[in-house]
């Protein structure tokens, strides 16, 4: 790292934990983030400020104006702009050090199978289980670390599923495709502008802690947030022998 970058990231490298081999490993990282919206925005700014090498963001849409209650890297100048766009042009002004692929897009499993081949962490910001049963089970199948973020009305939940580790679950573990979960979406059911940035934020300290190797993670565990009644709680999780996806056949 040259003089300037060792002083944009010197409040990294001053905690024992990081220093600067810990920098060095962000620097030479790819993280995937599916969705560029409420939870993707935070996740993709904090990782760009923090220095990530490469961000591959995927997101289909356009900005919307409803969406800038709470989807904080747009602006009411990109209405109307694709929202991979819109989120490139401000991380650029953050951190013009990152690499930023913008693919305007909706992957299908094919094409979650290369992008996810080719990155060092996953942060699911999707808002749909169909494309979190889609990532989980690509994510499985190469083993790369998958962290999984979900936010509506006042509640949101974060978890970490690294098929690296034998023991850990994965979110089909959770969630299994049979089951009653009930897709909520915030164009439905609204969300608390907050919570999606709480909520994003966490997933990027999981997946930069990820990156390092440092600190405990939120593996075989699940964080479940109310603002509403300001209360967290962590639900220990385990691994579903019998899961489709990640059970032993």
């Amino acid at each position: 790292m040259n003089d300037e970058q060792l002083l944009r990231y010197s409040r990294h490298i001053l905690l024992p934990d990081i220093g600067i081999e810990g920098q060095q490993k962000l620097r030479d990282a790819h993280a995937l983030i599916i969705g560029a919206g409420g939870l993707g925005s935070p996740a993709a700014m904090y990782l760009a400020s923090s220095g990530v090498g490469t961000l591959t963001l995927c997101d289909g849409d356009t900005v919307d104006l409803t969406n800038l209650q709470r989807q904080i890297v747009h602006r009411t100048s990109s209405i109307g702009i694709a929202k991979v766009d819109s989120a490139r042009t401000l991380l650029a002004e953050i951190n013009p050090d990152v690499r930023v692929i913008a693919l305007n897009e909706r992957a299908d499993q094919t094409r979650l199978f290369e992008l996810i081949d080719q990155a060092d962490v996953v942060l699911d910001c999707s808002d749909n289980f169909a494309t979190r049963y889609a990532l989980n089970q690509v994510c499985v199948q190469l083993k790369k670390p998958f962290v999984s973020g979900a936010a509506t009305r006042f509640d949101g939940q974060v978890a970490v599923f690294d098929m690296r580790h034998p023991h850990s679950p994965c979110y089909h573990c959770l969630y299994p495709e049979q089951s009653d979960a009930l897709e909520t979406r915030c164009a439905v059911m609204g969300v608390f502008a907050p919570l999606v940035g709480i909520i994003g934020s966490m997933q990027a300290a999981e997946a930069l802690k990820l990156l390092m190797g440092i600190g405990t993670l939120l593996c075989s565990r699940l964080l479940v947030t109310d603002l509403l009644h300001m209360e967290l709680r962590t639900v220990k999780l385990k691994k579903d022998p019998a899961c489709l996806i990640c059970g032993t056949p």
